[in-house]
């Protein structure tokens, strides 16, 4: 899905939280290096999945795009125009411009508030309407485009189930009108038979909308359901991008390789046939990630090149980019 001017583009993005040692000084050693250096970027109505093991840096990636984070360096656009967080006019027209669905629905959500308070309050924030009259009519309008009742906008959270709880921060998202959404697993919380019914709400307000989305997950069968391309990402850093069939069916990093090999096929005799990649070792420290190739420590084919030297993010072919040296173009 290419376009002359993506909607988002993240360039060299990191961030970095300090370090502190002493119980007394709080002195600092060091810095958790959770997003160091990632580039993407996201067409007008296109959904990317990133996916990586849980602490790779996907959660505080999202998070930094949308400024919830400050960023430590790196430059993000919405829209063609690049975020400047020290400009107040610019930060709220971004903060309209795009919204977040969060992981877990019952801690995102306001127990003290009512539905009709948390779902208006973009309205309320932004000045989108002018009149209580009007935002009550707009929220009556979200939940029923997220499949609830205008009947329950003066209930609680803690009055529904998991599933109806996430469909409440869906309709808080999409209250102002966003442009991009970041999801941050907004099924993983959810039950099985609930998780399906909220990606298929997800893919009916997109082809409604335009909406683009970053869809964060480590539910691989789910993210090629739902995903255009997909981005792997180890330690902080992505390590491959490619359209979602093209690195399902021909995963080059050995990292997407090894977390690929473990997604269930329906077809039991394949499933049974196919050979897993165990990887060795447990993920190293973002305070003090590997030198060259951060994947180098676990990874089965690595070379010496590998210890001493970063691998070249490099197209290998038409939008199939991998960081690996043992990849040839």
């Amino acid at each position: 899905m290419a376009e002359a001017q993506p909607l988002v583009v993240v360039d060299n993005l990191k961030k970095y939280f300090p370090v502190g040692s002493g119980l007394v000084f709080k002195r600092k050693s060091g810095s958790v290096k959770a997003v160091d250096g990632i580039s993407f970027a996201i067409a007008h109505g296109e959904t990317l999945g990133l996916v990586g093991e849980s602490g790779c840096g996907k959660t505080t990636a999202g998070r930094t795009i949308l400024n919830l984070y400050t960023p430590t360096a790196g430059k993000i656009m919405i829209d063609g125009r690049e975020l400047d967080s020290n400009n107040k006019a610019d930060m709220k027209e971004f903060r309209r411009k795009t919204a977040m669905i969060f992981q877990d629905p019952y801690a995102s959500l306001n127990p003290r508030w009512t539905v009709s308070a948390i779902v208006s309050e973009p309205l309320r924030v932004h000045k989108l309407f002018g009149n209580e009259k009007e935002r009550t009519e707009r929220v009556n309008h979200l939940l029923n485009l997220v499949g609830l009742s205008s009947r329950l906008i003066n209930r609680f959270p803690h009055e529904f189930s998991g599933g109806q709880r996430q469909r409440i921060g869906v309709a808080r998202a999409l209250a102002s009108d966003p442009l991009f959404i970041v999801c941050d697993e907004p099924i993983s919380a959810l039950d099985v038979s609930i998780q399906a019914q909220v990606v298929n709400l997800l893919e009916e307000l997109q082809d409604k909308f335009g909406l683009t989305y970053l869809f964060i997950a480590h539910d691989l069968s789910m993210v090629r359901h739902i995903c255009d391309r997909v981005a792997v990402m180890y330690l902080g850093v992505i390590v491959e991008l490619a359209e979602r069939n093209e690195l399902y069916e021909n995963p080059l990093h050995p990292y997407s390789q090894a977390l690929l090999s473990a997604v269930p096929t329906p077809d039991p005799k394949r499933d049974r046939e196919r050979r897993r990649i165990i990887l060795s070792g447990d993920v190293p420290s973002p305070i003090n990630p590997p030198s060259g190739c951060r994947f180098h420590p676990r990874c089965p084919i690595a070379m010496e090149r590998c210890k001493i030297e970063d691998p070249t993010w490099r197209e290998i072919s038409a939008g199939h980019y991998v960081a690996c040296h043992a990849v040839n173009a």
